[in-house]
This record gives C-alpha cells, structure tokens and sequence, in this order.
C-alpha cells in the first residue's frame, strides 16, 4: 500500500521556524541567526577616539619589555589592551575576557585581527618581574599625568590603603588586618590619589602583613617623582594609620603641609582631657588645639580637637574618653595654618579616596585579579587602576558632567547595541538608535576632538605650591 501524499514526511533542509512567546502579552517573536557581527558595547567608539587621541597604542607598543618571537604570538600590547577593554565592560576575572573574544565588531574599532584568550592575558601578566613592572608602568603612570589637567595652587593628595581578600596561598598573601573576614589571607595595596583629578597618583600591592605606613616614605618619593615639572602638591591627607613620624618629618623636610588623624595613644589622649579652651561651632561641636612633642619626636607639632557631642539622633565619629563621659573626640595632626575648623573642614574632604577605592574594587574588580606570583598579581593590579585613570582623563576631555563612576560610564555611554556592516570596502558600525545611536555620543567626539594636551602654568607662586624637583 502507497504512502499517502497528503502525508509527507518534513524535509530535512527546510528551515525550522522558532519563536518565542512574551512573558507579558499575546503573540509570537520569531527567532533567527544573523552573519552579521553584533556587539552591545558600540559606545565604546567613543573611548576608543579618546585613545587614539593620547597616543596610547604607541606609548604601550613602546613601553612594554617583552619581545615574543614566535610567529604565532599575539603582541603584548594588543593583549594589554584586550585586557583594559574586558576591564571596561565588566570582566571580574581573567576567564571574562571570553566575554569579548566572539564580538567580531570590537575587534574591528580595535584593529585586533586575533583577540587574545584568558591564558594569553594571564601569561602576559606572569611575565612581569619587579624590574619589568618599574621598565614599563612607571613611565606609563608619568606619561598619564602629562594629560592631568593642572589645579592652581597644587593637588591634594590623599594617602590610603585598603584589603584585598585572598583564598588562596598566593605569594604574599598573609595574616594581617582584616577587619571583614579576621585571620584570612589578604594583600594590603596602598594608594595615592589626586582629589582633584580623580586619578591614582601611585600604587604599589604589599603583603597582608604589612603596616598602613610600612613603606611609605619610599612610596611618596616614588609618587612625588611620577608628577611632571612644574605640578605641585597643596597638600597631603591621611588616616590614623599613617601617624608615623617618620612620614611627618619626611613631609617637613619636602616643604609639604599635611593634615593626619593622630592616633589616640595615651599622651594624646591626656593632653584632650587638659584641653580648657575650646570654641564651640553650634550646640554639638567645638573645637581646640595643643602643642605637643610626642615619645620618640624629633619636635613639637600642633593637634587639632573636635569634640563632639554623643546624641541618639546621630552616630557620633571619634573616640570616646571614659572621663569625659557625653562626648567623642577627634584629633589631627598638621603643620598648616589653617584655623582649628578648617583643619577639620578641609580633612573631611578626603571621603572621596575612599569612594576612589571602592570603585576600583566594585566597579573594575581591581581585587578579583589574582595569580600565584605576586608581580604578576601586581602587574594585573596596576593595570586595573590605569584603567581607572584612563576613565578619568575621558571624563576629563569629554567635557561632560560631573565625574561619574565606571560602572555609571559603563551603563550610560559605552553600553550599545551596534551592527557591523560594509559600504563599499569600507567596514562600518551601526550604532542603535534605540541606545541613543551616534546622535547622543556626538557631543562627547566633538569634546574629545577638541581636546588637548594641558600646558602647565609657567608662573606658580611659591607660597601656595611645592616644587617637586627637589
């Protein structure tokens, strides 16, 4: 018996339609593949001119150490870059370069015709020694500071450090302070950052064990010779962990002025409860101020107290002393002649190192990338925080509003969807409409183009910014 020609069998090349039905609603979309090459991050045309505007590519093909002779290499400074732009999107691990490996349009407004893999990007940073990482990012960090946008009088330089919490036994994870998780191994980064500018002056990632201030005379010297002549610093902050006289005397023999929380040891702790003249600034605060040589000083410095007054209402910031019950008190140490208020005024400025960090560790993962050798987790590190100052400086030329975190970067300018094309032999993206195409990056392109290299100030008076070149 005949097969039934009103039943036939489906044909094997016939295509199969698929769709998918709305969470919310009637009806169908249908599904297909597309050849075309299809990225979410089209925005990034724009940080890719400000690129090319700095001079970037030839400054990194110049700078890195590392010569591959292999004809199959990728060279390093495409695999640099791969790793800047994974930075970029969202990558909080080495394996989430994946995530730009398949985006066919990137590489094209990159001008990569291979993009490197996770392991290449992890094999470049574990060929960085102690001595590739001064050959290479030193003079990069200088070369960035060239297109900082000069502040009259000086910038503000805030000290900090920060934990990086490890799980592993990399080299130089250890024991030490580790408020979160107590008696885990973490890497303890210091950092120096301009206020001003919101960029990383200088970085260096220590072991876990280390002191906030172990180091830090070196630190600076290193910081303050990264800034290009003629730049100069108004002052320097820092917490309770920097009150060492060996920073203290370092910063006077330098010319610079600073302002440090002192740490309540029991001679400071006294000289507040002697204190009997104090201005009081509404019904909470007041203010007043000794002189005193500490234990181990080569001098005598000023204190500034704020005492404030304990209320429900509010948590009061400061330390409390058992005989003055009622009451929490700060105090700084400095060799400004700000008056008492402005001392305390001028100090609470420095919150914005702290949001400087946790951007670098919640928005670019700047702890999240780690290898078992430790020059290799630094090198990942300091190209995590170039990063962040290459995001700064697009801020900076860009023209745009106030200084906006990454990841507000990321959703607001760099996300959008774009398709690569052709015209003629002339490869093209096209920006979606939808994500505000071409039209809403306008402003910023013409801002960028626009833009040019800061010429410092030829004549900056001695009483309000320290030469560096000393």
């Amino acid at each position: 018996m005949g097969l039934d020609m009103k039943t036939q069998l489906p044909t094997p090349n016939r295509t199969m339609h698929r769709s998918c039905k709305p969470l919310f609603g009637s009806g169908q979309v249908l599904l297909r593949d597309t050849p075309k090459a299809v990225t979410p991050f089209g925005g990034l045309v724009v940080f890719i001119e400000f690129l090319q505007k700095l001079g970037y590519a030839a400054q990194v093909q110049q700078g890195l150490p590392f010569v591959l002779t292999s004809p199959n290499a990728i060279d390093p400074a495409h695999t640099l870059t791969a790793f800047v732009f994974a930075v970029v999107v969202g990558a909080r691990r080495f394996a989430h370069a994946e995530l730009l490996r398949a985006d066919r349009a990137l590489h094209q407004l990159l001008g990569l015709k291979r993009f490197p893999g996770h392991d290449t990007i992890r094999g470049l940073f574990l060929r960085f020694s102690q001595a590739d990482i001064q050959t290479f990012w030193r003079p990069f960090w200088r070369w960035l500071l060239g297109w900082v946008k000069p502040v009259a009088g000086g910038f503000t330089v805030d000290l900090d450090s920060t934990i990086f919490q490890r799980a592993g036994r990399q080299q130089g994870a250890r024991k030490g302070y580790n408020p979160r998780r107590p008696g885990r191994a973490s890497h303890h980064p210091l950092l120096a950052v301009l206020a001003e500018a919101h960029f990383v002056l200088h970085a260096w990632l220590r072991s876990g064990n280390t002191g906030a201030a172990q180091g830090v005379v070196a630190f600076l010297q290193e910081a303050l010779a990264l800034l290009p002549e003629g730049a100069g610093v108004r002052l320097l902050r820092a917490d309770a962990g920097f009150f060492e006289e060996a920073l203290l005397a370092f910063l006077e023999q330098r010319g610079l002025r600073y302002i440090v929380v002192a740490r309540m040891t029991p001679q400071v702790k006294s000289r507040c409860r002697q204190l009997q003249v104090w201005r009081e600034l509404d019904a909470d605060y007041a203010v007043g101020e000794f002189t005193a040589g500490l234990l181990g000083w080569s001098r005598e410095r000023r204190f500034v107290v704020v005492r404030e007054r304990v209320r429900e209402s509010k948590a009061a910031v400061g330390r409390k002393l058992l005989d003055v019950p009622g009451y929490t008190f700060r105090v700084f140490v400095t060799n400004t002649e700000l008056a008492a208020v402005e001392v305390w005024r001028t100090y609470n400025g420095r919150a914005g190192v702290e949001q400087r960090i946790e951007e670098l560790k919640n928005d670019l993962a700047a702890d999240d990338f780690c290898t078992q050798q430790f020059y290799a987790t630094e090198a990942a590190f300091l190209a995590v925080v170039a990063t962040f100052n290459l995001l700064s400086l697009f801020q900076q030329a860009s023209g745009g509003p106030p200084y906006r975190q990454p990841a507000t970067l990321r959703a607001q300018v760099f996300l959008c969807g774009a398709v690569l094309g052709r015209q003629g032999h002339q490869p093209v993206l096209y920006l979606s409409l939808s994500w505000g195409g071409l039209e809403r990056r306008k402003p910023l392109r013409e801002a960028i183009l626009r833009w040019q290299r800061p010429t410092p100030e030829k004549l900056a008076s001695s009483a309000s910014i320290t030469s560096l070149s000393a």
